[in-house]
């Protein structure tokens, strides 16, 4: 047996759910991550699907995560939460050469310099979700460090993007991959482009459509994927840089996978599931 793993507001809200319990049938059940009552030693393996609430309660959830792991097999792996789970790890893959939006990280008590907040840039917490907590600031320096000053009163360490202007048009690309295989790729629209529609309280609106990766896209997402140990899934967000496509994130703790996009998608990511059962 399966658990896929949710939060109890995104239950109802996680379109690629339905379609893979049409694919697993009995083989799989949906439970919410903080259910008190759930006994997790009955499942074969637990897979994090839209566990979207945690980045409010990230020591909670990874606590979580450790207990489980430590009873059944969890996937993604612990180990690939702790680390995926703060958006710094940007820092690492960008020393170890992989092609990634330039960041500068703030982390409380400090201020950032001021070539950091010119222009037009992104700025948003390093734990987060769903869109929660980003703001684009163009040429107002005073604003963007404002919102830095706010993410810090709050608990969180800030971080400062610039905004990559030719997103307006292309859109952000994102690559899935199952089980390390390549599966399928969507568009995403620039939500920052025009004044930001919340979907509930957990993530913003998104027009999403399929999409066939460019093939410089789809060799920077394998290199990336290639430094990774084994995991259920991962989705690999770029954007259009400088000099060809960059890092926004690296998704493999609760991402959609939007498998409507493709239809083959849904028997692909059942297969990988399953995979980790057996």
């Amino acid at each position: 047996m399966i658990a896929l793993v949710t939060c109890a507001d995104a239950r109802d809200l996680d379109t690629d759910l339905p379609l893979l319990l049409a694919e697993l049938g009995d083989d799989a059940a949906v439970v919410v991550w903080d259910d008190p009552t759930v006994d997790w030693s009955i499942f074969d393996a637990v897979v994090i699907r839209s566990a979207w609430d945690y980045p409010g309660r990230r020591d909670e959830f990874l606590a979580w995560a450790r207990r489980v792991s430590a009873n059944t097999s969890l996937w993604n792996p612990v180990e690939v939460l702790e680390w995926n789970t703060d958006k710094r790890y940007l820092d690492r893959l960008a020393a170890e050469g992989v092609a990634t939006v330039p960041t500068t990280f703030v982390v409380p008590g400090e201020s950032p310099a001021p070539d950091a907040l010119a222009g037009d840039i992104v700025v948003k917490p390093t734990v987060g979700g769903g869109s929660k907590g980003v703001r684009r600031v163009t040429d107002d320096a005073e604003a963007a460090a404002a919102h830095v000053a706010a993410l810090h009163a709050d608990g969180y360490v800030a971080m400062i993007q610039p905004y990559r202007a030719n997103i307006d048009a292309d859109g952000e690309t994102g690559l899935v991959y199952l089980g390390g295989d390549y599966s399928h790729a969507f568009e995403k629209s620039a939500i920052l482009a025009a004044p930001i529609e919340w979907e509930g309280t957990l993530y913003v609106k998104e027009t999403i459509v399929a999409r066939t990766p460019t093939a410089e896209q789809r060799a920077l997402a394998d290199r990336i994927v290639a430094r990774l140990p084994p995991t259920a899934y991962a989705r690999i967000d770029l954007v259009p840089g400088t000099d060809g496509p960059e890092l926004l994130e690296l998704e493999l703790t609760e991402p959609s996978l939007f498998l409507d996009t493709d239809p083959s998608a849904p028997a692909r990511a059942a297969a990988a599931f399953r995979s980790l059962a057996s």
